[in-house]
């Protein structure tokens, strides 16, 4: 029995095609090389502004508002304006953005807080970072969009 190529990664007897896999080779190759850049940038962020022992982790809470934001600005361009290489979102919005944005630190640091004594402020680092970061793509988002309308006109 032979396998289509529109069928997925694994044929039939459970091995991997190797022509499925040279054809993911590169996305996988781009989203590891941003990640590297965004996880490296997000780790001089933090170095830079180094979380105080129960006060709001500003370091983790900015980094995932501003990777919010540049999502919300990224999938615009090059959904309504750009006709960008197939390579680029995996790179830029999974790879640098996926590994900028680190919303495991954010669940690490909520349950820290917590364990240390400081619930309320666990709680409001909570509810801050939900409301900014949904806050924060939809404006600039919608900021985008009214941006190339205007240049449009």
């Amino acid at each position: 029995m032979t396998v289509p190529e529109t069928d997925s990664l694994r044929a039939p007897a459970g091995t991997v095609r190797p022509a499925a896999w040279r054809a993911q080779a590169p996305v996988v190759a781009v989203v590891a090389a941003g990640g590297a850049l965004g996880a490296t940038a997000r780790y001089a962020l933090a170095l830079w502004w180094p979380l105080q022992p129960g006060g709001f982790p500003w370091a983790t809470f900015w980094t995932n508002v501003v990777g919010c934001a540049v999502i919300g600005v990224f999938m615009v361009i090059i959904t309504d304006v750009w006709a960008a290489h197939r390579l680029v979102r995996p790179f830029f919005g999974t790879g640098v953005l996926g590994g900028f944005t680190t919303f495991s630190t954010y669940a690490v640091d909520i349950q820290q807080l917590v364990d240390d004594g400081h619930p309320r402020v666990g709680l409001a680092y909570l509810g801050a970072t939900l409301v900014a970061a949904l806050t924060a793509v939809w404006l600039a988002s919608a900021a985008t969009r009214r941006v190339l309308k205007w240049r449009q006109s």
